[in-house]
C-alpha cells in the first residue's frame, strides 16, 4: 500500500473514531490547511519556473561568474542554494536544484557529491531565513503573530548565524576537494526568452511580498497563477500534466502525519514532550529544548516533532525560536530528519549519484551540534 494511501486510511480512521476529538481536529485544520495550500502553490511556482529555465539560467550564469575557478563556483553554489531555500523553501531547493548542480558538478569536472551535500546541506540549516522557506516555520509564524512577535525581527540573528556557521564548516571540510580550475561548460540553450523574465520577475515580487508581510498562501497562490497563464500564453510545454504539477501525494502524507501527532499530543503526548523540552529563557533552557527538538526532527522527522514540542514553547516567542532553530537547523542527522533530505536523496538516486545514509550522517554529525548551538547563541545574543 503506498505511503499516501497509509496516511489517508490511519488519519480518517483516527478522526472518525473520535480518537482524535472533532474540536483539535478542527482547529488542526485551522492551523495547518493554509499551511498546505501554501506547499502544494509553491511547489507550482517552482515547477512552472523550472520548465521556464530558471534554474539553469541561474546555474549557467553561476559557471560564467566563477570563471573556471572551482573555489568560487562552490562559493555560488552556496549562495544559489541559500538564496533558493530562503525564496522558494527548503523542498523546493531538494527536488530543482539538486539536479542542476549535480550536472553542473559534472559538466565542470568538479566532485558531485560535494557539490550535492552542500545544497542538502544548506536546504536544512538556511531555512530558518523567511516564514515560506520551511513548513515549520509556517507553523510557528501564526503562533509569533498571536504574541505579537515579528517573525523576520526575532529569527535573523539565529538563520544568519545558521548559514554562517554551515559555509564555514562545509568549507573547512571540503577545501581540498574544490581547489583548481575547470574549463569553460557549455550551457543550454534558453527555451523561451520571454517567459524566463517573467518567471524571474514573478519570483522576485513573490519573495518581495513575502518579506513585505502578505500572507504566503496568497502571494504564492498569484505567483503560480501568473506562471500557468505565462506558459499557456506562450504555448511551452508543462514540465509535468497539470494535474501532476499539485504534489497531492506529499500533501496527504504530511496531512497524515499531523493527524497522527495531534492525537497522540491530546492523549498525553503533550506531557511527554514538555518534560524532555524543560521550561525556561536561560540560553540553558533554550538549548535543551533545540536539542530535544533536534532529537526529535532525527527520529521521527522535523513536522510531526514540531507540532509535538509546539506546546512546550508555551506560546513564548525565544522558545518558539529554539524550537525552530532545533527542527530546521537541526534535521540533518538521519535521511529522513526533515522531507526535504529524503526528496534530495530520492533525486540524487535518480540522478545515479550514490549517496550513502553513512555520508549523511557523517555531514550531520559535523553539522547539527554547532548550528544548533551558535544559532541559539545568537537568538540569546539578540534578544538582549
Amino acid at each position: 500500500m503506498p505511503w499516501w494511501l497509509v496516511a489517508v486510511v490511519v488519519g480518517a480512521a483516527l478522526v472518525a473514531t473520535g480518537a482524535l476529538p472533532a474540536a483539535d481536529a478542527h482547529d488542526l485544520v485551522e492551523r495547518t490547511g493554509p499551511v498546505l495550500l501554501f506547499l502544494a502553490a509553491l511547489t507550482v511556482v517552482a515547477e512552472l519556473c523550472s520548465g521556464a529555465g530558471l534554474f539553469d539560467a541561474a546555474a549557467a550564469a553561476t559557471s560564467r561568474l566563477a570563471r573556471g575557478r572551482r573555489p568560487v563556483l562552490w562559493l555560488l553554489v552556496v549562495v544559489l542554494a541559500t538564496v533558493s531555500t530562503a525564496v522558494l523553501s527548503l523542498d523546493t531547493t531538494a527536488v530543482l536544484l539538486t539536479p542542476v548542480v549535480v550536472a553542473l558538478a559534472r559538466r565542470t569536472g568538479s566532485d558531485p557529491l560535494r557539490f550535492a551535500l552542500v545544497v542538502v546541506a544548506l536546504a536544512n540549516t538556511a531555512s530558518l531565513v523567511l516564514p515560506v522557506s520551511n513548513l515549520t516555520n509556517l507553523l510557528a509564524d501564526r503562533a509569533l503573530r498571536a504574541t505579537g512577535a515579528d517573525y523576520l525581527a526575532l529569527m535573523w540573528a539565529p538563520a544568519l548565524t545558521a548559514v554562517v556557521v554551515t559555509v564555514a564548516l562545509l568549507a573547512l571540510r571540503d577545501r581540498r576537494s574544490v581547489r583548481g580550475r575547470y574549463g569553460a561548460a557549455p550551457g543550454r540553450p534558453v527555451p523561451d526568452r520571454p517567459l524566463l523574465v517573467v518567471a524571474a520577475v514573478t519570483t522576485v515580487l513573490m519573495a518581495a511580498a513575502f518579506v513585505a508581510g502578505v500572507e504566503p498562501v496568497v502571494a504564492g497562490a498569484a505567483a503560480a497563477a501568473v506562471l500557468a497563464v505565462a506558459t499557456a500564453v506562450r504555448r511551452r510545454p508543462w514540465p509535468a500534466p497539470p494535474a501532476d504539477l499539485v504534489p497531492w501525494r506529499t500533501l496527504l502524507v504530511v496531512a497524515g502525519l499531523f493527524v497522527v501527532v495531534e492525537t497522540l499530543r491530546v492523549h498525553g503526548g503533550a506531557a511527554l514532550a514538555a518534560g524532555a523540552a524543560g521550561d525556561g529563557h536561560g540560553i540553558g533552557d533554550l538549548l535543551r529544548l533545540a536539542a530535544t527538538a533536534a532529537l526529535a526532527s532525527n527520529v521521527v522527522n522535523n513536522l510531526p516533532a514540531y507540532l509535538a514540542l509546539e506546546p512546550a514553547a508555551a506560546g513564548e516567542p525565544l522558545r518558539l525560536a529554539a524550537l525552530l532553530v532545533g527542527t530546521g537547523a537541526g534535521a540533518v542527522l538521519t535521511p529522513w530528519g526533515s522531507l526535504a533530505t529524503v526528496l534530495w536523496w530520492q533525486r540524487c538516486r535518480a540522478l545515479l549519484l550514490h549517496v550513502p545514509a553513512g555520508v549523511v550522517v557523517r555531514q550531520g554529525l559535523l553539522l547539527a551540534a554547532p548550528v544548533v548551538a551558535a544559532s541559539v547563541a545568537a537568538l540569546v545574543a539578540a534578544s538582549r
